[in-house]
Order: C-alpha cells, then sequence, then structure tokens
C-alpha cells in the first residue's frame, strides 16, 4: 500500500448493483415484487393496492414484470416510510386512463419530504458517501436520479396518526404507525390474506437503526412494533428488503421477535450505562457487549450494534460527548497542529497510524491519522499514508456504512482534504 488508492469503495458498491427481480405470488392476488426494495400487490376487487413503489429507476422494470400477472389499475398506494427507494416510484405502476390513486403515509412524512427539499445538496453528498463511497456526488451510482431528495411526484393524499383501517372491494387494510427508522413508518396487517407487510422495520440484516449520517432512529419503539407485530401470529411475512417467509406463522414470529431482542439488548444496556455515573458518552460503546446473533438475517451488513447504542446516546443524553474539552472545543487544526507538534511533524504522526494498523489497531491509527492530515493536508507523504490508513480500515470492517464512510476517507485524504 506504499501508493494513493484512487479506487477503493466499501463492501457494498451499489453502482454494479444487479437489478434482478422475482415475483412471488405469496397468497391469492398477492404478489410479493423484491427487487432492491420491494413492493407488495394485492390485487382486489377494486383494483390494486400497493405497498410501497420501490426505487424510481428500478420501479419501471417491477412494474413490467407485476403485468404479467395482473392489469388491474392501481387503487391505493401506501408508503411505508418517505425513503427515496420506497416512496418515489409510483407513476410507473399506473395504467393509462385511470383515476389518480389514494396514497396513504403517516402524518410525519410531510416534514420528511420538506427536509429533504431543504437539505438537498447535502443528501446527494452523504448518501453518495454512503452507498457508493463517493463523497463527491450521488450521481456515482447507477440507480441516481434527479429528484429524489424532495416531494415525490405523487404525494400523499389522504394522512393518518396512529392507525387506519381501510377496506378495498372486499379486502381489509388494518395500518399502523411505529417510529423505528424512520419517525414517519407504516406497518400493515392484511387478515383476509393473512399477510403483513413490515416496510423497513425487518429487512435481511440487522436494523438500520443507528445510521451516523442521518435523522434519529427510534430502536425502543421499533422493538415495540415488532412485538405487536409478532403477537398477530400472521403466516405470510413481507420485509422492506430481502425475501418474504410464507405461510410460516412460527417462522415469522421468531424472525420478529428476534429482531425485537437484539434491539432490546443494545437499548437496554446503553441506558443502564447512561445512569450508571453519567460516564463520557464517547466510552459507554466500550462496554456495551453487543449482540452476536447467528441468524444470517441478524447480521451488521448494513449498519452496526455499535451505532444503534450511539443513537440511544443521541436521544437521551444529547449531542455532548461528556469529554470537558469537547464542550467549546478549540478548532481541529490547532489541535492536530500542536499535536503533531509534540510529535515532531505530521510525517511522523502518519507514519505511526500506518504502523498502527500493521500492529492491528485500527481505531487507534484512525485518530492519528485524522491528526496528520488536519495538521498538514497538503503534505503528500501525508495524503498517501493516511490513504493507505483508512483503504485499510475499510477493507477491514464487515459493515457497508462504515466501510464506505472509510472508503470515502480514502478520496478525501488524496485530495489532501482534512477531516476537520
Amino acid at each position: 500500500m506504499s501508493q494513493k488508492s484512487e479506487n477503493a469503495v466499501g463492501i457494498f458498491d451499489i453502482k454494479n448493483f444487479d437489478s434482478g427481480i422475482d415475483i412471488t405470488e405469496v397468497a391469492e392476488d398477492t404478489y410479493q415484487c423484491t427487487s432492491f426494495a420491494n413492493v407488495t400487490a394485492f390485487d382486489t376487487a377494486k383494483g390494486l393496492v400497493l405497498v410501497d413503489t420501490g426505487l424510481s429507476k428500478l420501479s419501471q422494470q417491477l412494474a413490467t414484470a407485476l403485468r404479467e400477472h395482473t392489469d388491474s389499475p392501481v387503487h391505493t398506494a401506501i408508503y411505508t416510510h418517505g425513503h427515496t427507494d420506497h416512496a418515489f416510484g409510483l407513476d410507473e405502476f399506473l395504467i393509462e386512463g385511470q383515476e389518480p390513486p389514494n396514497v396513504i403515509a403517516h402524518e410525519a412524512m410531510a416534514g420528511r419530504f420538506d427536509r429533504y427539499a431543504r437539505t438537498e445538496e447535502y443528501n446527494k453528498i452523504i448518501n453518495g458517501r454512503q452507498l457508493s463511497a463517493d463523497p463527491a456526488a450521488a450521481e456515482y451510482h447507477s440507480l441516481w436520479e434527479d429528484g429524489m431528495f424532495c416531494w415525490p411526484d405523487y404525494p400523499p393524499t389522504t394522512w393518518y396518526s396512529d392507525d387506519i383501517t381501510i377496506t378495498v372491494g372486499d379486502t381489509t387494510f388494518e395500518i399502523h404507525h411505529a417510529r423505528g427508522e424512520t419517525d414517519d413508518h407504516t406497518w400493515l396487517y392484511c387478515p383476509d390474506r393473512d399477510v403483513l407487510c413490515s416496510g423497513d422495520l425487518v429487512t435481511a440484516a440487522a436494523p438500520n437503526a443507528g445510521n451516523p449520517q442521518k435523522v434519529q432512529r427510534y430502536p425502543w419503539d421499533w422493538a415495540d412494533a415488532l412485538r405487536e407485530m409478532a403477537a398477530l401470529n400472521a403466516g405470510t411475512l413481507l420485509p422492506g428488503h430481502g425475501e418474504p417467509i410464507v405461510n410460516d406463522p412460527e417462522k415469522t414470529e421468531h424472525r420478529l421477535l428476534r429482531y425485537a431482542e437484539y434491539l432490546d439488548t443494545i437499548v437496554d444496556q446503553t441506558i443502564e450505562r447512561l445512569n450508571d455515573g453519567a460516564p463520557p458518552h464517547v466510552d459507554i460503546v466500550r462496554e456495551i457487549d453487543l449482540p452476536d446473533p447467528e441468524e444470517s438475517w441478524l447480521q451488521s451488513e448494513y449498519d452496526c450494534g455499535e451505532f444503534i447504542a450511539r443513537n440511544v446516546i443521541r436521544y437521551y443524553g444529547g449531542w455532548w460527548t461528556g469529554r470537558p474539552s469537547e464542550l467549546k472545543p478549540a478548532g481541529r487544526g490547532a489541535v492536530a497542529e500542536e499535536i503533531a507538534d509534540l510529535a515532531g511533524d505530521a510525517e511522523t504522526l502518519a507514519e505511526r497510524a500506518e504502523a498502527l494498523i500493521d500492529e492491528g489497531d485500527e481505531r487507534l491509527a484512525c485518530h492519528l491519522a485524522d491528526y496528520a492530515l488536519e495538521a498538514d493536508p497538503e503534505n503528500e507523504a501525508v495524503q498517501t499514508a493516511v490513504a493507505n490508513v483508512y483503504e485499510a480500515r475499510a477493507e477491514a470492517t464487515e459493515d457497508m456504512m462504515s466501510a464506505n464512510i472509510f472508503a470515502s476517507s480514502v478520496k478525501y485524504a488524496n485530495e489532501g482534504r482534512p477531516f476537520r
């Protein structure tokens, strides 16, 4: 690793995403469209009820595949939450000449779309960094499309607060609100077909309840919603991402309760540590016995347990780390220059960071790498060493978020852009 890495990416590179689509009839006239983000279609006597509408860039493929099974117009669309891979693809599912569908969502979704519009450029950058290891622009990946961070073309027409039950044709849908990955999340149960649609309250990996670049998550409410869903004893579970569980109540219940247990374990331990003398928050995660599940669908492939703990701390404990110097801190550049002077120079710090990587202490190595780049960002030897440190950190990281953020740091280092 003696030369700069120009193309380092994390473990999940969305620009190479395989857009294969599976359509499964999970119950009579009920279709799960499995792709990057899933869509469920209930064919009723009055038309289709869609649960989510997929990512806009893939919705045409999803709709085309679904239309091999039904030509019914879309009567109602239900957005489980306002993320761009769930609420922005409705247009492609509509048939020519049909009436505009009813669109149902939780009332908090309006605030989400307003935030998207206000912070559009910020969202482009953080999603490019998170999903494709490229901090420059979200356009890096093939699923990017303009207008992903704003109000969708088909905004909700029916807003609800806590719960709402609707009947379309002869089919009933029990719609519920739950804070989880988002504050605007919806899950629903169709008792007539014994089908439970969880949205992103259930996916194919550990819950996305920590995300370091995004707004607050609610893992305690999330766990409550999972237990509420488990109590239904539903046979079929349709997650927001990943494969369905079809006609297997025991497997459905197990999946829901294990997700809840995973979240409870982290939340309870984090709050216990907060209550134990209000220690510096940055150290709490070191004292938590994070879950190490065996199930493939509970692995930290996207988010990770450490980030979930930090999200709990943020909610209950505020933004301050608990370290006095960081209450009203000096500028990072000034601190970095002082540390570099004490060490001799920035290159010495960078060389020590590389040595720590070789010794297996990746966390400490990154601290020294940051200070080195912040103290002397135009020094090419420092840039190269720091890029090497973060390339190694990215390669050694299992969860996608961390790996892609570390890989983005390689690009920053090569550009001489300090992490202030």
